[in-house]
């Protein structure tokens, strides 16, 4: 009994150690154990398989999308919490997560068919899985890459409807109930980029077509592909035909010599890509590194496409399965396969401690030490650097036996190909001095293995395009830097063919292309994520400034043919980063002034709350209609009131309403006026800021209205009047100079503008405007000092001393006023309060600092490659130059606002 009793002691201490590291080091399973505390409590008391089930079949009576999603965090969370028990071990955490994607793709399914079809039983569609999910191994943060098909002749539809048309309805539909992000967040983000020619098929195939395209067209890397490939939703039996038929294709009775090169060239192609870089160290890649998981999958694929075809045995889908069918046959000794196995149990475990931590599909330890600790942390383990020393032994066991696939001894470059030493003297030539890295890139791109280069039609415009794109590559300032970003942009698009035949068209667009990878990452990632964006560029008036603020919103909704709140949504987004993209490349090319690219994003974003507030309030009067004679009202503060923004800029918004603030609003579900603003700001708040599938669009704050977070969302016109001439502090009245209406109608706008008015000219203490303003100026200073001599926002004579001059200057002479820094400035010269020299000193920082936005987003300072754009952007010849006139124009600045500071201490 006492023994009993330990273990159970015992047991329960180290779920009560799982749960705090749980709390303590992965926000995302915090935030989940708040909103599941039953569940946590289940797993808390050893019923981890009732959990499972209790979670996966948890809010039955909600609508599917918000039931999957609801499903998905529940499991996603008993999951962790038994896998962080060691309740269950890593093969029982990836089966129950594939079991769910299967569950939740049937739900998924079986619902776009019912919207569509609802006197149809689900027929004719099925859903092949591949990758992890195909062999059940499913990562704890992981996409799911199946194929579809559907069999014109089983596949319901309406009359006139064609079968093709009514599939891809289906498909569409189940597609975005897996993955539009929502309030309750996502189910799974589904990669349909593995099905036949991307590039130029539609997202599910007839299954005929699909069979034809594996016996005659399929490339290499599609044969490993379909190892762990099975039919896990649908028709499940048209699924299993299908694999069948094609089973041929991947297990092939005999393998010529050609076949077996052309494994060892693909495995070499992958040790030189992804090894670059990635020595084992912080910032890891633990999938595709050197001694990573891809390399004990690929070892074990490898060798059973060699000899799978004669023996069926060695066929399991799943790496560690693969791994004893081939001890078992002979093939591998049992030394090596435990060494392999040993080592992608540890790195897939610890792969899933990355992605607990905020749910997202990483899979390279993080570089930054506090990161690597909590990471380390969350799996038990003392800090990062035990954790690299865990690692370390199963990294450089799974590195020396994949070397013995790659051929390592083929080191030097008397061994290399004919092609390959040709493509070096012409990349020597040109200006590059470490031609390898190059040599083996190219070659990837050329061997087919890469999914957006594996048409004939993308590698002919590639091979075209070549000379002249290295030509550009070769003089920017750091060659190898940008041919990793274009590396990156090719490897994330389906296929590469359409920007290629663009730069073949354009070649000044080659350029312009480089200039982007090598010096502006944040366009550099925008390009990785969305490639289409390039596209925009092929129309020279891409890169002309936006137009007039209603002109864009007009533009918006023309461009919008959708009555769906959430496509309206993404529609804006897609809209607002095409536009940002091509403001940024307009820096880049040195085609704008950076201060009217300001002006452009502010015009943007403008644009945008227009359009999405304009929606928000039409979904929301749907449930509770309007209120009388009130009307949302949004005031734009900050570098978002002052019409300049840079890249990177949040919005500083403040909410009001008109009318009464007693009123109710007359919809079936009414609302008094307060809470219906408040409400209603929040949804605008929502529509503005949260991620959808088309992603992010801006971050809002509201810290600036009445009250701060104190007060609420949205006040009365009446309230915010008393409260400016009443209770606002000093600060706040800075604040409201640079307050302007950004949404509401002609009469509701100049209502408020009268107020912020009647606020600014109001009568004050000068003498204690200014001590406090001084004040404040140096709590500034204290609490958040400036990163370095070029953080001209923050360091002494830089733009917030500029303000804090403006601004003081402004409320004591009553004049002056404008939302605009610049018109502000102008009008305080003019009116002989403010030297003239502020105004140069002005413009340059800012151009800095929308430069540096752009160029350097993590930092104030340039990479020393970037630095004679940045220069070239702000109007100076090199870098030394603008170095210097960056410290006169803020010691202009500075002694101005330090004048003014003086009156406060005499």
């Amino acid at each position: 009994m006492t023994s009993v009793r330990g273990e159970e002691g015992e047991r329960s201490v180290i779920m009560d150690t799982a749960l705090d590291r749980a709390r303590l080091h992965s926000p995302f399973l915090a935030r989940q154990m708040e909103a599941f505390p039953e569940l946590v409590a289940r797993v808390q008391a050893g019923e981890a398989a009732a959990a499972w089930e209790s979670a996966r079949m948890a809010a039955a009576e909600e609508p599917v999308d918000k039931r999957l999603r609801i499903r998905r965090r529940g499991v996603a969370l008993v999951a962790a919490l038994a896998d962080l028990a060691g309740i269950w071990d890593l093969d029982t955490v990836t089966r129950l997560l594939s079991d769910f994607a299967d569950d939740a793709i049937e739900q998924a399914l079986a619902a776009a068919f019912a919207e569509r079809y609802p006197d149809e039983a689900p027929r004719g569609v099925a859903l092949i899985a591949l990758g992890k999910h195909g062999s059940g191994e499913l990562n704890y943060s992981s996409d799911i890459d199946p194929i579809l098909i559907f069999d014109p002749e089983t596949m319901p539809r309406r009359a006139r409807e064609e079968p093709q048309e009514a599939a891809l309805r289906v498909a569409r539909r189940m597609v975005a109930l897996l993955s539009e992000r929502t309030g309750d967040g996502y189910v799974f983000r589904v990669d349909l980029r593995l099905r036949p020619s991307p590039e130029a098929s539609p997202i599910i195939l007839p299954v005929n077509a699909a069979i034809s395209y594996y016996e005659s067209a399929a490339v290499g890397w599609e044969q490993a592909a379909f190892i762990r490939a099975r039919a896990a939703a649908g028709d499940i039996a048209l699924g299993r035909n299908f694999l069948s038929a094609i089973r041929p294709f991947v297990w092939r009775r005999s393998l010529d010599f050609g076949a077996i090169r052309a494994i060892s060239d693909v495995s070499r192609r992958i040790r030189a890509h992804y090894a670059s870089g990635q020595r084992f160290a912080p910032g890891y890649d633990l999938k595709r590194g050197r001694g990573g998981i891809r390399e004990v999958e690929f070892f074990a694929q490898a060798h059973q496409l060699i000899h799978g075809g004669r023996n069926p045995a060695l066929r399991a889908p799943a790496t560690r399965d693969a791994l004893r069918a081939l001890e078992a046959a002979g093939l591998m000794t049992a030394e090596r396969a435990a060494a392999l196995d040993a080592a992608y149990v540890m790195l897939r475990t610890i792969e899933h401690r990355l992605q607990m931590v905020d749910d997202r599909q990483t899979h390279s330890l993080p570089s930054d030490a506090a990161a690597l600790d909590n990471v380390a942390r969350l799996a038990g383990i003392a800090d990062g650097g035990a954790l690299l020393a865990t690692l370390l032994p199963h990294v450089e066991a799974t590195g020396l036996i994949f070397d013995t696939l790659v051929g390592e001894e083929e080191a030097g470059d008397e061994r290399l190909p004919d092609e390959e030493r040709a493509l070096a003297r012409q990349l020597g030539d040109i200006g590059i001095e470490e031609t390898d890295p190059f040599v083996q890139r190219i070659a990837r791109w050329r061997d087919g293995s890469l999914r957006a280069l594996r048409s004939t039609a993308a590698r002919e415009a590639l091979e075209e395009l070549l000379p002249v794109l290295m030509r550009e590559i070769a003089r920017a300032p750091a060659p190898l830097h940008a041919l990793n970003k274009l590396d990156q942009v090719i490897s994330g698009l389906p296929t590469a063919i359409n920007l290629l035949r663009l730069l073949v068209a354009r070649p000044g667009l080659a350029e312009t292309l480089v200039l982007i990878l090598a010096h502006a990452p944040t366009l550099a990632d925008a390009l990785g994520r969305r490639p289409a964006l390039f596209d925009g560029l092929i129309d020279q008036s891409a890169l002309d400034l936006p137009p007039d603020v209603p002109a864009l919103v007009a533009d918006m909704h023309a461009r919008d043919t959708s009555e769906d709140f959430q496509q309206r949504l993404d529609h804006v987004r897609h809209v607002v980063s095409e536009r940002r993209f091509a403001l940024g490349v307009q820096i880049v090319s040195r085609e704008v002034d950076p201060l009217e690219v300001g002006r452009g994003y502010s015009r943007v974003a403008e644009a945008a709350v227009e359009v999405l507030a304009g929606a928000a309030i039409a979904e929301f009067e749907q449930a509770h209609g309007k209120v009388p004679g009130s009307e949302l009202v949004i005031l734009a503060l900050g570098r978002f009131g002052g019409g300049l923004l840079t890249h990177a800029s949040d919005l500083d918004l403040v909410f009001l309403f008109t009318g009464d603030f007693h009123t109710e609003s007359d919809g079936r579900r009414p609302l008094g006026a307060t809470l219906y603003f408040n409400r209603l700001a929040q949804r605008v708040i929502n529509a503005l800021s949260v991620p959808t599938a088309a992603g992010a669009l801006y971050e809002v704050d509201t810290r600036l209205r009445p009250s701060g977070n104190q007060g609420p969302i949205s006040v009365s016109f009446e309230s915010f009047a008393r409260y400016q001439a009443e209770s606002a502090w000093t600060w706040e009245h800075l604040a409201l100079t640079r307050a302007r209406p950004v949404f509401g109608s002609a009469q509701a706008r100049a209502e408020i503008g009268a107020i912020i008015g009647d606020a600014l000219h109001a009568e004050r203490d000068a003498a204690a405007l200014l001590r406090e303003a001084v004040k404040m100026r140096s709590d500034i200073a204290t609490h958040k000092p400036p990163a370095g001599p070029l953080d001209v926002k923050l360091a002494p004579g830089g733009l917030v001393d500029l303000e804090f001059l403006i601004h003081v200057t402004q409320l004591t002479h009553r004049t002056g006023f404008s939302p605009s820094l610049n018109v502000a400035l102008e009008a305080l010269i003019g009116a002989g309060l403010l030297d003239p020299a502020l105004r140069d000193a002005a413009d340059l920082l800012t151009r800095y600092l929308v430069v540096s936005r752009l160029v350097a987003p993590q930092s104030t300072e340039p990479a020393e490659e970037s630095r004679w754009l940045v220069a070239r952007a702000c109007g100076a010849k090199d870098w030394a130059e603008l170095l210097a006139r960056i410290e006169a124009a803020r010691q202009i600045i500075g002694e101005n606002w330090q004048a003014l500071a003086a009156e406060a201490k005499g």
